[in-house]
């Protein structure tokens, strides 16, 4: 007797269903729609092309990645507020509400003149990622204003800050989207959006913003954490991959903001040779490595007096100020450290750090590398660590400081230090082995989005076409 088929194909076996896209024509399909978003666009492009293997394997895996690459919700508000003459001033304020299938949204507030839709949409897609890796029940979110801090009186800030947040709170919760800080966002502006969010809504949920004050619900190492944390990946890395340490290394830092100076910072401790510190008019170089009182006076004058990275020349008779210029390649140095903003490696850049000894790139900013440049360190076999994994410490410390305000508890600094160090550690450990399974050993940003995407795609089969 025959047996009969069931629905699912024959003798029981489930049928795949029909994958009629593929990676080219879903970003055929985003250039179309989005082609003018050129940092969304640098973005998709980089994970689409990474996931390729994957999706060989499974192409039912594609969809999900289509319906990912879209954000699950985008606000957008005017931001009035007054100078201190009086003026009435406008902004453009953003909340890229992108992915919650494993938590509540979960990203940062970014203050600057650059920021634009498509930067936000970058960052908030890349988030999507970052979060997943650090084992947390995070979602993920980017938001922000083309307001600048920079030249602005702390009563500016103040009420700037509070017109961006009366746009802004009905759309956030301690369950529901939770900001952090940025660039351009530090304390003091955590400080005044998280008043005025209190004066709206009547009550104090500690949990509904990090990066606050530890006197009132923040986080031991919270300031720290994104720097720390890329240390720590990049020493991890080193020792397993290259069988050495970062002791004695000379090591190229960008920016000189929140995440570079704690970078160096970790640096020094771990006994590594910090070189260059930059911003937007130059580097400075230290030709011996900066100390951690030189380092103490780069925090003066950038997070205290907001001056530029050239002022540093007046208190170092050392140092040399080059105006206009990117550290990467002038310099022989075995690291490099990319902590200023997204882009600031190109083609050019890469090749020259190659031809000055390079052997590791590990990405502090988001996205400081061009597409072409990760190109080059993979030709070269240069250790890449991606932003996506290397500057997860932050959002990690924002999700332990989470966790800390809905317990109604503080943990001591060691406790938070000791997390990070096991998170960083984990993330490096997951990138790797994802990339030994799936035969591209030592791709750590093959390993990075193919794991951070299996974990975040499976909920979302899990939790339905929404």
């Amino acid at each position: 007797m025959e047996e009969k088929q069931n629905e699912n194909g024959k003798n029981g076996e489930q049928r795949k269903p029909k994958v009629d896209i593929t990676v080219s024509s879903i970003l055929e399909n985003i250039k179309k729609r989005d082609g003018h978003k050129k940092e969304f666009v640098q973005c998709a492009e980089e994970i689409l092309h990474s996931l390729e293997p994957l999706f060989e394997k499974d192409p039912t895996l594609l969809p999900i990645a289509e319906r990912l690459l879209e954000p699950e919700r985008a606000i957008q508000f005017r931001v009035a507020w007054i100078d201190d003459s009086g003026k009435p001033r406008v902004n453009r304020g953003w909340r890229i509400q992108y992915s919650s299938v494993l938590g509540p949204y979960k990203g940062g507030l970014r203050f600057h003149p650059t920021v634009t839709s498509s930067v936000l949409e970058f960052l908030g897609l890349e988030q999507i990622f970052k979060n997943a890796l650090t084992g947390l029940p995070l979602g993920g979110a980017k938001g922000g204003s083309d307001f600048d801090p920079k030249g602005k009186s702390d009563n500016e800030v103040m009420r700037f800050c509070q017109a961006f947040m009366c746009e802004l709170y009905n759309y956030i919760g301690d369950k529901r989207d939770v900001p952090a800080g940025d660039i351009g966002v530090g304390p003091r502006e955590i400080g005044y959006l998280f008043g005025q969010y209190r004066k709206l809504t009547k009550s104090f949920e500690a949990g509904v913003l990090t990066g606050k004050n530890m006197s009132w619900g923040g986080s031991h190492l919270r300031p720290e954490a994104t720097g720390f944390g890329l240390v720590f990946f990049a020493a991890e890395a080193v020792e397993t991959m290259l069988k050495t340490s970062l002791k004695g290394k000379k090591c190229l830092v960008s920016g000189s903001g929140n995440v570079a100076l704690h970078t160096a910072q970790q640096l020094i401790e771990q006994g590594a040779v910090a070189l260059t510190m930059s911003d937007s008019s130059g580097y400075v170089l230290e030709p011996n490595g900066f100390t951690k009182e030189q380092l103490e006076h780069v925090f003066r004058i950038k997070e205290i007096e907001r001056g530029r990275i050239g002022d540093y020349t007046k208190v170092s008779k050392s140092a040399k100020f080059f105006p206009d210029a990117k550290p990467w390649g002038s310099l022989e140095a075995e690291y490099a450290f990319p902590c200023a903003t997204q882009n600031e490696i190109e083609e050019e850049d890469a090749k020259k750090l190659v031809e000055k000894g390079c052997k590791a790139v590990f990405e502090g900013a988001n996205m400081p590398s061009t597409n072409e440049a990760i190109d080059v360190y993979k030709k070269n076999k240069l250790l890449f660590g991606p932003s996506k994994a290397c500057n997860a410490g932050g959002v990690a410390v924002s999700g332990l400081e989470m966790a800390q305000n809905s317990a109604q508890a503080t943990w001591s600094r060691e406790e938070v230090e000791h997390k990070l160090r096991e998170i960083m550690k984990d993330i490096f450990r997951n990138c790797s082995e994802t990339a030994e399974e799936y035969k591209r050993p030592g791709d750590l940003q093959f390993g990075a989005n193919v794991a951070a995407f299996l974990k975040v795609s499976g909920a979302m089969r899990d939790q339905g076409v929404n």
